[in-house]
């Protein structure tokens, strides 16, 4: 996701200094070149070997060490930068960056930077919340540095309060979404709904589906590292909030069409992706509904249809696109509910598809407008076979021959292998080719590609047999070159050759 990008980190004299290892080895593993400058004092902390293991760049420290690559280091690494972090940043860093004082590596290296900067401030509960800190962070914001707040909790002098550096994992999603993505949703805004919905039946039960929200979810974070001012109405579900979009928590179908309605006029784009209940219980009951011998059935009536609502209020310039899970007949289905709903576009995709449904970490949809339609299949992944398939003439398929196939990769790049096709090889069998994901195609050790075989122009044939009661059907190269079949006869089954 950052492959071609630079990070420069700035880590200065906090405790909190040994958590940016972690934020390096993550931006690392992100295929990131990451750069770190510390101040003497966080050396304290944190030895610079730590940093230079992980990222494979020099740790930078003294402002005029002469055994480095870059004759004016604090300028080129400036340049190089696209996005700059200083966490742990201390009172006394947040004040140089302020006021302009550039008496060390880091400060000089920060003042030449024309990349977005990030501070986040860790220190002593007390200091944060001093007057002057507070003015300087203001100073900051003001020359579009971005400051991250601090977390509240124990701190290491042994004070409770605000001034703790927020986890690795939070301040790496800072630099997300800055730098993830090229900002081409910047001024829209979007709305997605995710997640499932609950219907109470009683104070104990009540009725639901399988959705995780993970789609939803996904969709959210994407839209946002586009730079997208997000709204996320999600269902009870399982996963951590989406960071820097507006969380709107939701239980029921009539929730959640409420928090729809309320600002679907100010969206640009509705994406619809909750699996929202279609019935409710008729009445819910206020105990415990208790057990009794014989069958029990609950009256069930139809819940606010939200697609239809906005679809048929919904202004010109706004886009709809809605979702799609069917078991069966999904094109057509989806096509009903497309014209039906007055949508833009929808989102169809089977149940019963391996990759897809609910829960999963993968999904395989066919994308529906007015004017087209659009099959996309899921990446490879890590570990799994991979299979395709390639339609092959007749006569290449009796004389066996070598095709070139192209397959896109588990980075999303499209990569050519040769195939060698046996000759007669029959319609619908698989060519295996052993350890395939050793050259790139799914990255697994075990991962095998299986080829399937269609012939193209397959015609079969009868042969009669007078005295037999069955027909035979032969493919012409079975014919051809001979072949057992079995036939019953009328004294029973034998084998008969076929010249």
């Amino acid at each position: 996701m950052l492959k071609g990008k630079t990070v420069v980190l700035g880590v200065t004299g906090s405790i909190a200094a040994y958590k940016i290892a972690s934020l390096a080895s993550m931006l690392v593993k992100q295929h990131c070149d990451v750069h770190v400058i510390m101040t003497k004092n966080a050396t304290n902390f944190i030895n610079p070997i730590a940093f230079e293991t992980l990222t494979n760049n020099k740790c930078l420290v003294d402002t005029f060490d002469r055994n480095f690559q870059f004759h004016v280091a604090h300028v080129s690494l400036a340049q190089k930068a696209d996005v700059m972090m200083i966490a742990p940043a201390s009172a006394n860093i947040i004040a140089k960056l302020a006021h302009g004082i550039a008496d060390d590596m880091l400060s000089t290296t920060a003042l030449a930077c024309s990349a977005k900067k990030i501070i986040s401030p860790a220190m002593n509960v007390h200091m944060f919340e001093n007057p002057i800190v507070q003015d300087n962070l203001n100073i900051l914001k003001k020359y579009d540095m971005e400051v991250v707040e601090p977390a509240v909790g124990y701190l290491a002098c042994g004070d409770t309060g605000a001034g703790k550096m927020p986890d690795p994992e939070v301040l790496f999603e800072y630099i997300l979404r800055e730098i993830a993505c090229e900002k081409d949703l910047k001024g829209k805004k979007i709305m997605v709904t995710a997640g499932p919905t609950q219907e109470a039946i009683d104070p104990v039960r009540y009725i639901t589906n399988h959705s995780t929200g993970k789609m939803g979810y996904a969709i959210a974070k994407r839209a946002m590292l586009r730079g997208a001012d997000v709204t996320l109405i999600s269902g009870p579900v399982a996963l951590n909030p989406v960071p820097f979009v507006k969380m709107v928590s939701v239980v029921t179908a009539q929730d959640m069409f409420e928090a729809v309605s309320n600002s679907f006029s100010e969206q640009d784009i509705l994406i619809k992706s909750a699996a929202v209940a279609d019935y409710r219980p008729a009445v819910v009951s206020d105990e415990k509904v208790k057990k009794k011998d014989g069958d029990m059935a609950i009256a069930l009536e139809r819940t606010t249809d939200i697609l239809g609502h906005v679809g048929g209020n919904k202004k010109p310039e706004q886009i709809i696109c809605g979702f799609s899970m069917e078991t069966q007949n999904m094109l057509e289905n989806s096509r009903k509910k497309l014209k039906k709903k007055h949508l833009d576009l929808i989102v169809a995709n089977n149940l019963k598809e391996k990759g897809a449904g609910f829960g999963t970490d993968t999904n395989r949809v066919t994308l529906i407008s007015e004017k087209e339609e659009k099959n996309t299949k899921k990446n490879p992944v890590k570990g799994e076979n991979i299979e395709t398939e390639i339609h092959v003439s007749l006569e290449d398929a009796f004389y066996g021959l070598e095709k070139k196939i192209s397959l896109r990769t588990i980075e999303g790049k499209m990569k050519t292998f040769e195939v060698k096709i046996p000759e007669g090889i029959r319609n619908g069998e698989k060519i295996r080719l052993i350890g395939q994901g050793k050259s790139g195609i799914n990255g697994g050790k075990n991962g095998d590609l299986l080829i399937k075989i269609n012939i193209e122009d397959n015609k079969m044939f009868r042969l009669f047999g007078s005295d037999l009661c069955t027909d035979l059907k032969l493919s012409p190269w079975e014919a051809a070159l001979g072949t057992r079949v079995d036939v019953k006869t009328i004294d029973g089954d034998t084998k008969v050759y076929i010249p």
